[in-house]
């Protein structure tokens, strides 16, 4: 059966699309908005913008990449399509960072969880970090809006048996647990989300609102990092980029874009190094701080029956049992989810050396991972990381603080105690030191007296948040609550730096909503204007 690739026939029928490594000669081009970035936040504007008659150009540091080079391949997807070939760490090397890195950004390669920025984070925001307008209430239509428009919806299907194994869990123990909600459409349920969908049935940026742009005019420029910000008082003036090679390493050709407004959806971690990098006044000293991660502790378990946890939908059942259990400030919260199981993404994610990690390895298809996401930003002792520039780019320094490890204790334990109520025959903290857990009594002492710390417990992350604060306090934040720059009359950020604290919740959906709020309104101003 033929698959169409809604880009493929997009471009050959005319689509405005320049890969820069492809161009020669410096290039300026001009438009009503220019958007930094193509992933949640950058795609669901350009669709808007486009939608309103204003002229938009996408530019995208990544390559072009569409299903007809999707083909389920780890060796090549994570080259092709992550940050650093999805081998990204923090400063201490201390927290594996998975971030997209081509046209639809994340959204090309996450996992399609979509969940609805929680109460308590916007309750939180409102009282402690000066947002307005950002209630359950008034987001509920713009959520509504996106759920429609990339078809999320609860799936439907039962769950893989490496999501089973949590469900079963929490039945167990009689722990909260909800059926997730999937922006997928004709899912073949295949377990490959990961690796960019083959089938198109993921409704990302790729094959949704890029598309729609680009069917209404839009230009998307690939291939093209923005490096620096023009600007002269309160305006900004222009973008200066460089046109990168396939491999993405500088060709040495410029080029340079300018329009009446400018947004940046680069993410959490490239919009702020960008303003850093532009020298964007910060009287105080906000850009790049307070960058959240939902830093991620693993545990693995061994089941007699086979889990197979690299086929079927990666994830489609969570728990919120520990979240929020101790209020938005009070000790660290973690939500329990479980990922696919792919051989280098688990080889890289598991312990030991040589013939214990074949050992391991050999197992591969009994093996049932979960994973606790905690909940960072909110208690005083959490205060995210920073992003810093270095001579050759960025890096992103994130100390793992008490508060952490005492949530990821507490996280192994609740891991564990579910993993054998689900049936597990071992449990296996990923943390150095630990071996294989007979039973949840032998496990509940094991943890309690384990080593945790830095290097030693593997730590991962797929959620990066915050580094440009929304609010209407400039000394808390740099953008309103509308994501307009406290500094400059026209420029906006439309993506995940814009929250003040991690979400509790996987980011998407809340990227999408808010988007779609704040660049509405900025689109109806600018054709106000035109």
């Amino acid at each position: 059966m033929a698959i169409q690739d809604p880009i493929v026939e997009g471009l050959a029928k005319g689509w405005n699309h320049i890969d820069a490594s492809q161009v020669s000669t410096p290039l300026t081009l001009e438009a009503d908005v220019v958007i930094v970035g193509s992933g949640a936040g950058g795609g669901v504007a350009a669709e808007i913008m486009a939608e309103a008659g204003l002229s938009v150009i996408i530019v995208e540091g990544g390559p072009l990449k569409s299903s007809e080079s999707f083909n389920m391949e780890e060796r090549r997807a994570y080259p092709n399509l992550y940050q650093q070939a999805a081998s990204m760490k923090t400063k201490d090397k201390a927290i594996g960072i998975f971030q997209g890195r081509a046209v639809g950004g994340s959204t090309t390669v996450n996992w399609t969880t979509s969940i609805r920025t929680p109460d308590n984070a916007l309750a939180f925001w409102a009282k402690e970090k000066s947002v307005k307008g950002l209630s359950t209430e008034s987001l509920a239509p713009w959520f509504a809006k996106m759920e429609q428009r990339l078809n999320i919806s609860k799936w439907e299907f039962e769950p893989n048996r490496n999501n089973m194994a949590l469900k079963q869990g929490c039945e167990a123990l009689g722990w909260d647990h909800t059926v997730i909600k999937r922006n997928v459409a004709g899912c073949w349920n295949t377990g490959y989300c990961g690796m960019g969908c083959p089938v198109n049935a993921k409704q990302s940026m790729l094959v949704t609102t890029i598309p729609a742009a680009l069917e209404r005019g839009a230009t998307l420029v690939s291939r093209a990092k923005v490096a620096k910000i023009e600007y002269h008082q309160d305006k900004i003036f222009g973008l200066k980029a460089q046109a990168l090679s396939e491999t993405l390493t500088p060709t040495g050709v410029e080029l340079l874009f300018k329009a009446k407004h400018y947004i940046l959806s680069a993410g959490a971690i490239h919009t702020p190094a960008l303003m850093m990098r532009s020298k964007l006044p910060d009287p105080y000293g906000i850009i790049g701080k307070r960058t959240f991660l939902h830093p991620t502790v693993l545990s693995g378990a061994l089941f007699n029956d086979a889990i197979n946890g690299h086929s079927g939908a990666p994830q489609s059942i969570y728990s919120d049992q520990f979240v929020w259990q101790n209020g938005a400030a009070g000790d660290l919260g973690y939500k329990l989810e479980v990922p696919p199981v792919h051989p280098i993404l688990i080889a890289s994610k598991t312990l030991g050396y040589g013939q214990s990690h074949a050992d391991l390895m050999a197992q591969f298809n009994q093996l049932q991972v979960t994973i606790a996401l905690v909940r960072d930003g909110y208690h005083p002792d959490s205060q995210g990381g920073q992003v810093e520039l270095t001579e050759h780019g960025f890096t992103l320094d994130y100390p793992l603080s008490n508060a952490f490890w005492e949530a990821a204790r507490r996280a192994f334990a609740s891991m564990a105690e579910l993993q054998f109520a689900a049936g597990a025959e071992k449990v296996l903290p990923i943390s150095e030191g630990m071996s294989m857990l007979s039973s949840w009594p032998q496990a509940k002492k094991a943890i309690a007296e384990m080593n945790l710390a830095p290097l030693k417990t593997i730590v991962a992350s797929a959620h990066v948040m915050g580094g440009c604060p929304m609010g209407e306090d400039p000394k808390m934040s740099m953008v309103n609550s509308e994501g307009r720059s406290h500094y400059f009359e026209n420029l906006s950020v439309m993506d995940g730096s814009l929250f003040p604290t991690s979400l509790g919740a996987n980011p998407q959906l809340s990227i999408y909503g808010i988007t779609a709020r704040n660049a509405t309104l900025l689109a109806e101003e600018l054709k106000s204007k035109s």
